[in-house]
């Protein structure tokens, strides 16, 4: 028996809070006895804490992370946005083929497009992996000529820069926010019980959704200008981990202290 199977009693509506948080920068943040303590909280407490990973990361690079140590999310929206899945008790995250239906017909065959009509643009690299519904690039914002921009949007598609050194191109309005909200729908989630947490440009549509939220410590700036006056988000002084405690605190989701 696993980690994950042993504390994950309840299904994940019926928990008293869920996670909704990004990777780099946000769960995997912050200083190394900060994380293992956050950890070790998140799986003492998984009948009561559901855990969904919203990521730009793939579904290799989680399963990866897991089996080093990192807590098993519940489900999994990955590939920023364009992946929705469970993860299961062998480690694999299972896209809930449902959910992506819409996904995987609003990208079609853009797969083939997209890499030559970006073939000239200077500025981007694009990235090996093999991505099912989304192209994503390397930007070096100095040599970045702004016309990819356009001729992303003349394919219907959309373009996504996120910390000034990437960028992707995902099936048009697809990303974090909306695919997260597709998730919890399905899942009959109380919306006022999630906590979403992000640090960077791609994760404003899951920050701006109305759900509590924070964005963490050390966040890119430009996100912090968008989201500073948004009510029901905390801009937390703590860096990752840590700033996710912070904001369970902040907005009153748990009596237990985070830390």
């Amino acid at each position: 028996m696993t980690r994950h199977e042993t504390f994950a009693v309840k299904s994940i509506p019926e928990k008293d809070m869920v996670l909704a948080t990004d990777l780099d920068g946000t769960f995997l943040g912050g200083p190394q006895e900060e994380r293992t303590q956050f950890y070790a909280w998140i799986e003492n407490n998984r009948d009561r804490v559901g855990l969904i990973f919203v990521t730009g990361r793939d579904p290799g690079f989680i399963s990866k992370e897991v089996r080093k140590g990192l807590p098993a999310p519940d489900y999994v929206i990955g590939d920023v946005g364009t992946t929705i899945a469970t993860f299961d008790t062998d480690g694999h995250v299972a896209p809930i083929e449902e959910l992506e239906v819409e996904i995987a017909d609003a990208w079609s065959t853009s797969g083939l497009t997209v890499p030559g009509a970006l073939r000239q643009i200077t500025g981007l690299k694009e990235q090996s992996s093999g991505f099912r519904y989304r192209m994503s690039y390397d930007m070096d914002p100095d040599t970045f000529d702004p016309k990819a921009l356009d001729i992303v949007a003349d394919l219907g598609l959309d373009a996504l820069t996120s910390d000034n050194r990437f960028f992707d191109v995902l099936p048009k309005g697809v990303s974090k926010g909306p695919s997260l909200l597709r998730l919890l729908t399905y899942l009959g989630v109380d919306n006022a019980k999630t906590l979403v947490a992000g640090d960077t440009l791609n994760d404003l549509s899951m920050l701006d959704l109305g759900l509590p939220a924070v964005a963490v410590g050390g966040s890119e700036p430009a996100l912090i200008e968008k989201v500073k006056d948004m009510p029901h988000l905390h801009c937390a002084t703590g860096v990752g981990v840590t700033g996710i405690a912070e904001a369970i605190l902040h907005h009153g989701l748990l009596t237990q202290n985070a830390a």
